[in-house]
């Protein structure tokens, strides 16, 4: 099997590009950059330098290909419809709530060409997905779910530029089914995340998109430690919004970030994510969980490398990481440590 890193010069494809080569894997690398000949040389790949607008020419010979150049609102729908024309199958590194949704309504369209469409391969969400499915297999007909996450080491500049984007909306949660735009931090919750319980927030986290998909489940918030009050992240985000839906605040805000290198290797070597969630059924049974991985890119670069190479063998058609591998996939990661679900009536 053929597979592509697009979007190989930015931080996380370099990233999955040098773990792919450590587990002997060949992938083409790729990008509009020609900066991307400079790693290909250095790994011995293969590469091709293409825009977007002349995608489907150059995912010619390819069976898959991980896209991993955000931000994904603007990047995500040239490449998918490059990849149905192409029939190469699809994976991201996206955690923007609009691309999941657009994506799932193109499952028709990705079945028909025999592709799989699978957006959310890396921290974002695999691990909050694979647990939120875990949640759902213990606790069958649980009606709400709440999942939370902590995370350190920093972030790169691909990752600022979809928070920038993400600073001129408000929050996102599930409620009977459907998408409800509603305050950043209206809700806080205490959640029992294996290093104690923290005080969390909620935000929009693509798994109001996923795990949706992956569990059924009609009512679904995301929560984060923010060290902060969350009536103060409220009034923050609700008072920069105007300014920050510009178009002058957002390329300042995207030019600016873009300086940032993203953290080196100790750095990463020495953070890790936790993550909680909690399901609850009508009768007030409630199935809980708890995760610990590693730093956010380094759990994204072993599920794309992992998801790439095992994708063809994926029913046709949108996906979930859960619904494509199983509510287990996130414990065949490297350092992944899963808690036991718990269920109390």
């Amino acid at each position: 099997m053929t597979w592509m890193v697009y979007g190989a010069n930015g931080y996380t494809g370099k990233l999955v590009a040098r773990l792919a080569v450590q587990r002997g894997e060949r992938p083409v690398l790729a990008g509009r950059n020609p900066e991307v000949r400079e790693l290909a040389a250095e790994l011995g790949l293969e590469h091709r330098i293409f825009g977007l607008d002349s995608a489907s020419g150059g995912l010619d010979g390819i069976d898959a290909v991980a896209h991993c150049a955000g931000p994904f609102s603007a990047t995500a729908r040239p490449m998918v419809n490059a990849c149905l024309t192409s029939k190469t199958h699809y994976l991201d590194i996206t955690g923007e709530i609009a691309v999941f949704e657009e994506i799932f309504r193109r499952s028709d369209e990705a079945e028909a060409a025999g592709v799989v469409l699978l957006p959310g391969a890396g921290f974002d969400v695999v691990p909050s997905d694979c647990l939120a499915a875990s949640l759902a297999e213990a606790l069958p007909g649980a009606t709400s779910l709440k999942l939370a996450f902590i995370a350190g080491g920093g972030f790169s500049p691909g990752t600022l530029k979809t928070t920038v984007e993400g600073m001129a909306a408000g929050g996102r949660v599930r409620r009977d089914g459907k998408l409800v735009t509603v305050p950043v931090g209206h809700s806080t919750v205490s959640a029992a995340f294996p290093s104690g319980t923290r005080g969390v927030v909620s935000l929009p986290w693509g798994d109001v998109a996923s795990a949706y998909r992956s569990t059924g489940i009609p009512n679904i918030t995301n929560y984060t430690a923010v060290g902060l009050p969350a009536g103060l992240v409220s009034r923050a985000q609700r008072f920069s919004a105007p300014v920050m839906r510009t178009d002058v605040a957002q390329r300042i805000g995207k030019k600016l970030v873009g300086l940032i290198a993203g953290p080196g290797d100790k750095r990463r070597a020495g953070s890790r994510a936790e993550f909680w969630g909690e399901a609850r059924d009508d009768s007030g049974r409630t199935a809980t969980a708890t995760l610990v991985t590693p730093n956010s890119y380094d759990i994204t670069a072993d599920a794309v490398v992992r998801i790439a190479t095992g994708i063809a063998r994926v029913k046709p058609g949108s996906h979930t990481p859960a619904t494509a591998f199983g509510a287990g996939f996130v414990r065949t990661l490297d350092g992944v440590t899963a808690g036991a679900v718990t269920v109390t009536s």
